[in-house]
């Protein structure tokens, strides 16, 4: 009951400030003495957000915030307050700003000093704008009072007048994703929610507990969750998204995912998002001559889009967020943002006979049950001969050999498909599909002196990371980068030859890449034994092995991790020693099998040919915290090998 009545009091100084500044003076000294956030910049003594929907779902939210600068670094970040919004979709108004300075002098800000201007933008440029309150000099154990109005939501759909504009595009429902983490540590953090009775709503409150009550008043249902002695979550390096592992909340009024799917099916239909035109229809069958298949022409046309589409997000006015712009705007402007790269490839394959649909998924993070539009990507699916869909994806696909990016794998997705669609997850690529093949053949002479040669072959994502040593530089940086791969392990080596294919007809064969070498004193000579790493055992093209980035000194995991993709190294060399009398030192052979990862490698002799062949296999794209000594010791067994050398007697 005590922690209700705090709910209810923070709510209350919205209105009230005379009351809140008396209990925000008894909250502040209560903080003055705590030494229980060493370590942090700053303490939210109290985040309280009051939403109240409307019938149409157009939303009205106050937000209020305490918070206490515990260090220079804390003061500096409260010295400004910033709130972002999108004009075609949201309003922000900042209501009042409140000083407290440690010495109990409390100081209110004039609200007609709130700036509003143009967001700093990049890539993106879509007319966000900030509205911004100049705080101004703060001081360790200064505290600022902030409170908020804002009404509507995230993402523009089409132009309106007044506050139709800021109805959420499925009119008559709502949304909301609640973070109950941070930065910094939260005393108290609360968000209510005024439903109306006839709203049916669902939520879940993921990674924690949280307080929950629920009662009528008037004609709505009032939901409130609070949470109390919130701290900043400890992350661990290449972890996933913080919110697939902190606390968060997540509500919906809409049914399921099914019905979100038909929604968004019949919003770009009514829309005409991929209507053709006749110039679009003519380049279609410019590309698809001489096509051989239904996945040739798939192909082509994906491809099209993903390398013809510039990158970059405008303005473009009606068909902003959940409404893709029509194909023929695209058409003309070889521009635009994830979604108008969908749209695109959706017009050109339905122009081609193709039933074709977009879909939504979330790239970076982990998309949970409840219908929460959890979405930051827009994707293309196309129905074969077979009846079933397959995504494309012209975004995350230039100059890659695939259609769908592996790196997109285990990722949740949602289809604009007229039947609907429920939530559903990409699979795992096997690691075959984008595996790096290193081998070598080389001689060691008496002095010392390595000759050989060295060839990297790759496929899908590992191709694509390879292919960059060329495709993003210009061509006369070509032959440096292949040569700094050397430099970095062997400053004294010289590359005398590459051959290479074209870069850039990445659609007709994989990369493979082979490079000439001589490495002057590559072994060391001391009396008369002779040290050596083999060129492929020292972790040569490291860039490309996506694993060797991880810090295996995390003895263990407490959250799930990612790498870029799951891949397949297979490394082989093959090297003509010198005369020699005796093999002093020969590291051992490994072998780590398992399940989400595993490694074998060694050496063998015969006669004076020296063979190393390492494999290593990372299995996933995102692992499970358990799955994290299997992962390290295929790391730690590349690593090994890298830093044992071979000794002989000469």
């Amino acid at each position: 009951m005590i922690k209700r009545n705090i709910i209810i009091l923070f709510f209350i100084g919205i209105s009230f400030p005379c009351w809140a500044q008396e209990t925000i003076r008894d909250l502040l000294r209560k903080e003055e003495n705590s030494t229980a956030f060493p370590h942090d910049n700053a303490l939210i003594i109290f985040d309280s957000t009051q939403v109240d929907m409307q019938e149409s779902g157009l939303t009205y939210v106050w937000s209020h915030t305490l918070t206490k600068a515990l260090s220079t670094k804390g003061a500096l970040d409260l010295s400004v307050v910033k709130s972002g919004y999108d004009p075609q979709s949201a309003f922000v108004e900042i209501k009042k700003t409140i000083i407290y300075k440690k010495d109990g002098r409390t100081f209110e800000l004039d609200m007609r000093n709130v700036l509003d201007y143009p967001a700093p933008a990049r890539a993106i440029f879509w007319g966000a704008r900030e509205k911004m309150m100049e705080v101004g000099r703060l001081e360790p154990g200064d505290a600022v009072e902030v409170v908020i109005f804002r009404k509507g939501f995230t993402y523009a759909l089409l132009g309106a007048d007044e506050d139709n504009k800021y109805i959420p595009p499925m009119r008559g429902h709502f949304y909301d994703i609640v973070e109950f983490f941070g930065p910094n540590p939260i005393k108290n953090k609360v968000y209510q929610v005024k439903v109306p009775k006839d709203k049916q709503l669902q939520y879940e409150f993921y990674n924690g507990e949280a307080m929950v009550s629920c009662w009528q008043k008037e004609d709505k249902i009032v939901y409130t969750f609070s949470k109390q002695e919130i701290v900043p979550v400890n992350s661990e390096a290449r972890m996933v998204a913080l919110s697939d592992v902190a606390p968060k909340l997540l509500l919906s009024t809409s049914p399921d995912w099914f019905s979100k799917s038909t929604w968004f099916f019949k919003v770009n239909e009514d829309f005409g998002s991929f209507s053709s035109t006749p110039e679009i229809k003519t380049k279609v069958d410019e590309i698809l001559q001489g096509s051989t298949n239904e996945m040739d022409s798939i192909s082509r046309l994906t491809h099209w889009c993903a390398d013809e589409i510039r990158y970059s997000g405008i303005s473009m006015g009606c068909g902003e967020g959940f409404t893709l712009h029509k194909g023929a705007m695209t058409f003309t402007d070889r521009c635009g943002v994830c979604k108008d790269k969908a749209g695109m490839l959706i017009t050109m394959l339905r122009a081609a006979g193709f039933k074709s649909y977009p879909a939504m998924t979330m790239a970076g993070s982990r998309i949970d049950y409840i219908p929460a539009d959890q979405f930051n990507h827009c994707v293309t699916v196309v129905k074969l001969h077979d009846g079933k869909y397959h995504l494309l994806d012209p975004t995350w696909v230039p100059f890659i050999r695939e259609l769908w990016s592996s790196a997109e794998q285990q990722q949740q997705y949602l289809m604009g498909v007229p039947e609907g669609a429920d939530l559903a997850t990409t699979l795992v690529s096997d690691p075959e599909n984008h595996f790096v093949k290193i081998n070598g053949t080389a001689e060691l002479q008496n002095n010392g002196t390595l000759t050989g040669q060295i060839s990297i072959t790759a496929e899908g994502q590992s191709d694509a990371a390879v292919r960059g040593l060329f495709k993003y530089s210009n061509k006369t940086s070509w032959f440096q980068n292949v040569e700094r791969e050397f430099l970095r392990i062997w400053p004294q080596a010289r590359v005398l030859k590459i051959d290479y294919p074209d870069p850039n007809d990445y659609l007709n064969t994989n990369i493979h890449v082979t490079i000439d070498y001589v490495i002057p004193e590559f072994a060391l000579i001391t009396g008369n034994s002779m040290m050596f790493i083999p060129i492929s055992a020292a972790e040569i093209f490291k860039s490309y092995q996506g694993q060797l980035s991880f810090d295996t000194g995390l003895k263990e995991r407490k959250f799930s991790f990612r790498d870029r993709c799951s891949r397949k190294v297979e490394i082989t060399e093959t090297i003509k020693l010198p005369a020699y009398k005796n093999i002093i030192r020969i590291p051992a052979p490994i072998e780590r099998p398992g399940v989400s990862a595993s490694f074998q490698g060694g050496y063998k002799m015969k006669e004076n040919l020296l063979h190393f062949s390492e494999t290593a296999i990372l299995y996933k794209r995102i692992y499970e915290a358990k799955d994290w000594p299997e992962f390290k010791a295929v790391v730690e067994s590349q690593n090994k090998f890298s830093e044992q050398p071979i000794i002989i007697e000469l």
